[in-house]
């Protein structure tokens, strides 16, 4: 699993994050909600070893992120991380985009590469533009080509940093479909998010960031009924 010891986070003389503890157990869907400049996708940057920290650790499947022998790029292979931007390569089809990683990464044969680049993108929903270049996809299909993508190196856990903040309202559904299709699936997923109905009725536990501080964490039930942060209170009245 991820555990999260005393995580603290700093970008200069600004804090970002407090000392944070958490526990992310294998099949467990985490959403994690707050306002903007809260901590929230700084926490998975911190968890996919793309932000150095200043205190505490990370540990995924036991191995320590931040510590100076972890192979990162290797350690990589675990952790799908889906941006809010899809930055897919523009020269290259949706089955060139899928099937690099593999190939490049995991020393995949060409052959063994597009098996795997194909059944992503059906996984996804697209196997009807494999070879379409992403221009021609709408942002939701290039925001599901991003999943597959980082499906296809198999990895233990995804990381969604608010993968459906730059699409148009329209779009959405469809990505948040995709991601409950992963959850039912049994996929650990910790998704930062502004999507409060799919964060109430997907996720195991709801994890609410103010200011750099985890307020609280609990089940939905909780969270959205009977929050116990006064903070909580006000950010879920607010975006209702």
């Amino acid at each position: 699993m991820i555990e999260i010891r005393g995580l603290e986070k700093y970008f200069g003389a600004l804090q970002v994050l407090k000392g944070i503890d958490l526990d992310v157990r294998k099949g467990e869907v985490l959403s994690v909600i707050g306002a903007s400049g809260s901590g929230k996708s700084t926490l998975l940057y911190c968890i996919n070893g793309l932000e150095p920290i200043q205190k505490g650790s990370v540990f995924v499947d036991g191995t320590d992120v931040h510590a100076k022998g972890t192979d990162i790029n290797k350690l990589r292979q675990k952790l799908g991380m889906v941006f809010q931007q899809w930055n897919s390569f523009p020269h290259m089809t949706a089955l060139e985009n899928v099937a690099l990683a593999p190939r490049i990464v995991r020393g995949k044969s060409s052959g063994e590469a597009r098996e795997i680049a194909v059944r992503q993108l059906k996984h996804v929903g697209l196997e009807d533009k494999l070879n379409v270049y992403p221009s021609a996809l709408s942002g939701g299909q290039q925001q599901r080509l991003a999943i597959a993508r980082a499906l296809a190196m198999e990895p233990a856990y995804m990381l969604f940093d608010e993968a459906t903040s730059a699409l148009d309202p329209e779009l959405v559904g469809e990505v948040l479909d995709t991601m409950r299709l992963l959850a039912d699936e049994g996929m650990t997923m910790i998704c930062v998010t502004h999507e409060m109905g799919f964060a109430r009725d997907v996720s195991d536990r709801v994890a609410y960031f103010h200011r750099g501080v985890m307020e609280e964490i609990g089940p939905p039930s909780q969270i959205f009924c009977d929050p116990q942060s006064e903070h909580t209170r006000k950010f879920l009245a607010n975006v209702r």
